[in-house]
């Protein structure tokens, strides 16, 4: 078996992360979360950043015993079984391909509207490019863009919370905050949070991965967790609940209520790069899982091959790259997120449960960590929109008829 080699130390790691999770997610879930919730946003925000840390939690712990590429679909294979870490490996491909060309088009709204396939297609070569180089090459890359996204965030912070134009009445929880339209509110922001798979993914390109990934993951998640209350409040402070509910740029839309329009083509531009550090960032875990997944012959194992010079999974790469530029050109995917958070949240699930299998020797978290981690993840899932769980139960139950089919061909 080809193997990739370890050249990402705490701060790429921390910083490829930074990358998936401060993405578009941050421009556009803000609205939808606030439409579920209402004055209840926050509190969303609240209990998608505990699901989170159970699950980074468990993941960080499962990557230092496991730090090969693939993440949970490692995880499911080496604690339960082969079946679960085919079914998370499964929901994390398809559903992030998906991710993929979700993040081009946006890329593609905010560059040239009316042109978004065009734009959308180029990102993707672009990227993908970036990505065969090296991973070292897209480390470097996601530097510039992180550091670009929080500066425009730390703008749009100072400007709502500086401009005269806040009140503090607007973060109050009233009485339309119920249950069920918080739980929806922290399974949509979850989508926002999940970025820290790529660093488990990454788990055969880091140096010294028993130190490197326990350390980066929380790091990341609790710099994004930061950045994100920050965001949140500012512009909630200025647009109140309602406002928010209904804007489709909130950001954009929170800039010019405190008086500071000029801001508004910088927060554009933000976006843009911001989706364009996520897109890079899914791309690189897809390519990462597929590699894993195409070594036990569940994928074409043509894709298993690794650059000679490069270090990368450079089939793999290809491959997912040329199906997203195929998607991002003909079908218009934007709404795929919702089903995508369905996948993420059922990915983590097996996750939780298989750090839930440690021993203390092998680093097992405290056990309500999984517990609450996996409890959590199934909670928000079946939260969401009905037609995100729908079409997400649907890829999951094609996902396992794919593989009884290919277990009864293979005895036959």
């Amino acid at each position: 078996m080809q193997t990739l080699q370890r050249r990402l130390g705490v701060f790429d790691a921390v910083v490829i992360g930074l990358g998936s999770m401060i993405g578009a997610g941050i421009f556009a879930a803000l609205a939808p979360a606030a439409r579920a919730a209402g004055s209840g946003l926050l509190v969303g925000l609240a209990v998608a950043a505990v699901v989170a840390f159970c699950n980074a939690t468990s993941s960080a712990r499962l990557a230092a015993r496991y730090p090969q590429s693939g993440g949970t679909y490692v995880y499911g294979r080496e604690r339960l079984g082969p079946f679960w870490g085919y079914l998370a490996g499964w929901g994390f491909v398809v559903g992030k391909t998906a991710s993929c060309a979700a993040m081009a088009l946006t890329v593609g709204s905010y560059v040239r509207p009316g042109q978004e396939h065009a734009v959308a297609v180029a990102a993707v070569v672009a990227l993908t490019a970036v990505n065969y180089a090296g991973v070292q090459k897209a480390a470097w890359l996601t530097r510039l863009i992180v550091a670009l996204v929080l500066a425009v965030l730390a703008a749009v912070v100072t400007s709502c919370l500086t401009g005269g134009t806040a009140v503090a009445t607007h973060l109050a929880v009233s009485a339309d905050a119920g249950i069920s339209g918080v739980l929806q509110a922290a399974g949509l922001l979850f989508f926002a949070f999940a970025g820290y798979a790529r660093i488990a993914t990454l788990g055969e390109e880091v140096r010294d991965p028993g130190r490197t990934i326990p350390r980066a993951i929380p790091l990341a998640l609790g710099i994004t967790l930061a950045v994100y209350a920050a965001v949140a409040v500012a512009v909630l402070a200025v647009l109140g609940p309602d406002r928010l509910a209904h804007s489709t740029a909130p950001l954009a839309v929170a800039v010019r209520a405190a008086a500071t329009p000029a801001l508004v083509p910088v927060v554009r531009v933000g976006a843009a790069v911001a989706a364009l550090g996520s897109l890079l960032a899914l791309i690189l875990g897809v390519s990462r899982t597929t590699l894993a997944m195409a070594r036990d012959r569940h994928l074409p194992s043509a894709l298993a091959a690794v650059h000679p010079r490069f270090q990368v999974p450079h089939r793999a790469e290809l491959a997912v790259g040329a199906v997203v530029a195929v998607l991002a050109a003909t079908v218009d995917v934007r709404g795929a997120i919702g089903f995508s958070s369905f996948g993420v949240l059922a990915y983590y699930a097996v996750a939780n449960a298989a750090a839930w299998t440690l021993t203390p020797a092998e680093g097992r978290p405290p056990r309500i960590i999984p517990v609450l981690g996996a409890a959590g993840c199934l909670t928000l899932a079946i939260a969401l929109p009905a037609a995100s769980v729908i079409w997400g139960a649907l890829v999951l139950a094609l996902g396992a008829a794919a593989y009884g089919l290919r277990r009864g061909v293979g005895r036959s």
